[in-house]
């Protein structure tokens, strides 16, 4: 039922219909400052018509998927071995959706889609991601390793088995798609890549095939029809040197099932809609992708991509979660006033908008410097994707959890209660810090950026240009001057010898200054003072000295 008059007076307000592209609007905001205005016109309809759906129909089908997660079955009724995920008819329609109507996975990888003549932007397929995920989270997974492990064999595979796999990496019909996985981790291993126990051995009877033996730990999507897989060859050296990168298909050519078996699904507490299990390799039929021993190094490339997808969904998680606090603040009365009238509701409020602020920015801000260095041989923009990753990843997933939480607070009881979206977005809120890596991990990824690919310097350029161009009055721009130095001088001593103990400190000093930054460049191509302030207000919590027993007053939220 769509959202209406009556439903905002009802004592227990519920925005459900109501349009999440059109209560967003830092979102209509921003995407002007980043996109061209013949490319926003033609984006305008498609945006409102997710948003609606994602406030609406969508949020409808991702409530009743979560409430049946898939089930595996491993025979037939006639007693044949046929393993096969079933999911519930709600979670294939929201694929329908996702990979069908939006394209969500194959945007950056054909031309001439959603009407637009041409190659479309990453920050197109972000920004209908971000909406997308308000809604559902769990199958924005394998909507993003099917476009990551796309990005992947296109970067790295063999001619022919590009050739033979994109068209159907890339299709929008679910009757002919190829979902994408990856099998990483292992009991054994986690994120200690290097001591990866799964072996490789040449097919004898089919010349540059490999046959894969060993258990996968944590495997989402695991009836995709591709999965990279991390294996080591039999014979190679110990360590991440003998770790290897192999694309395994789900069927054979013959159309049998490879030799693997899904041993089990996790019961897990979020993306209960999205199957995830443990797989046990018997000989299974694969190709070698890329180098012999580059594994680790080309499936990075992988996880770096379904890292930022991990930090757009953090941020749709949060705008949602910040667009239901402020709809039952504005729309729910308590002691005969609005709740946004009362002053610890409005800081609140603010509390909640902030990070998701600044993760919206960040999203823009990697976007743009992946789009600048996949178009190319810019060492500076690849260096600069190469840190922003890792810092969306790490901050704003961790934020999500605050934040989401804080949210379901401000609906008070029926926040905790299972009909209402609040339960959801907290449970899938806390997987982004531990998929594709936790935030010890990430936190020295960013270390590892700075130590080994001048990262810092590009980020430090790149914060000083958009500093140049923000007309910030003497005092604010010695402010931004001042954090971006004493920034710096932290992340060199965290990437210094026994430094390491600092890197979460320096990733969210760096995420924060970085998102601050962003914000004041963004305030001088828009017609408000709204994001300078939310800049300073990023400065002020986040980053300068603050005496916790002094009294500060904070802005209204309206």
């Amino acid at each position: 039922m769509p959202m209406t008059a009556l439903n905002a007076a009802h004592p227990v307000p519920d925005r459900h219909g109501g349009n999440l592209f059109t209560a967003d609007a830092s979102l209509r905001a921003l995407l002007p400052v980043y996109l061209p205005g013949k490319l926003l016109a033609h984006l305008q309809p498609i945006l409102h018509e997710l948003g609606a759906q994602a406030g609406g129909a969508l949020d409808t089908l991702a409530g009743e998927a979560d409430r049946h997660p898939p089930t595996l079955s491993l025979r037939s009724r006639d007693g044949r071995d046929e393993q096969r995920v079933i999911k519930h008819p709600s979670y294939i329609e929201m694929e329908r959706l996702a990979f069908g109507r939006y394209a969500l996975a194959a945007i950056s990888h054909r031309q001439d889609l959603l009407g637009w003549q041409g190659q479309l932007p990453a920050i197109a397929k972000y920004v209908l991601t971000y909406l997308f995920v308000q809604a559902e989270f769990g199958l924005c997974c394998p909507v993003s390793m099917t476009d990551s492990l796309t990005r992947t064999l296109k970067k790295y595979g063999d001619p022919d088995l590009v050739q033979r796999y994109l068209p159907a990496l890339t299709s929008q019909d679910l009757d002919t798609l190829a979902q994408g996985a990856m099998f990483m981790t292992e009991q054994g291993a986690g994120s200690d890549i290097a001591t990866t126990a799964t072996l490789a051995r040449p097919d004898p009877l089919h010349p540059g095939q490999w046959l894969l033996s060993g258990d996968k730990w944590f495997c989402s999507n695991p009836d995709a029809a591709l999965a990279m897989v991390l294996a080591r060859v039999e014979g190679d050296p110990p360590g991440m040197k003998g770790v290897s990168l192999f694309l395994l298909p789900r069927d054979r050519d013959d159309g049998t099932h490879n030799a693997y078996r899904i041993i089990r699904l996790k019961d897990k507490l979020g993306t209960r809609s999205m199957a995830s299990g443990e797989i046990r390799l018997e000989g299974a039929s694969a190709w070698l992708i890329g180098e012999r021993g580059r594994g680790f190094a080309q499936m990075a490339d992988m996880v770096n991509n379904s890292r930022l997808s991990n930090g757009v969904r953090a941020a749709g998680l949060m705008r949602r979660a910040c667009t239901e606090a402020t709809y039952i603040a504005r729309h729910r009365q308590a002691f005969g006033r609005r709740l946004a009238d009362l002053p610890l509701m409005r800081r609140q409020l603010q509390k909640i908008a902030l990070p998701a602020e600044q993760a919206l920015s960040m999203v823009f801000q990697t976007a743009q410097a992946l789009q600048r260095a996949d178009a190319g041989d810019d060492a500076q923009a690849k260096a600069l994707a190469r840190i922003l990753t890792p810092l969306v990843k790490f901050r704003a997933c961790r934020d999500a959890r605050r934040v989401t939480a804080d949210a379901m607070e401000v609906r008070g009881g029926c926040g905790y209660i299972e009909e209402w979206a609040d339960p959801r977005l907290v449970r899938d809120a806390h997987l982004g810090s531990i998929w594709e890596g936790t935030s010890n991990i990430v936190a020295l990824d960013v270390i590892r950026a700075v130590r080994r690919e001048g990262s810092l310097q590009a980020l430090t350029s790149h914060l000083e240009d958009l500093l140049a161009n923000t007309g910030l009055d003497p005092a604010h721009s010695e402010l931004f001057q001042t954090t971006l130095r004493r920034a710096t001088l932290l992340t060199q001593a965290a990437a210094a010898e026994g430094g390491e103990s600092l890197a979460r400190q320096a990733a969210s000093a760096l995420y924060h200054l970085t998102s601050a930054v962003a914000m004041a460049w963004e305030a001088g191509r828009m017609d408000t003072t709204e994001r300078l302030q939310l800049a300073l207000r990023v400065l002020c919590h986040r980053l300068l000295p603050r005496d916790p027993l002094s009294v500060t007053e904070e802005g209204p939220v309206t």
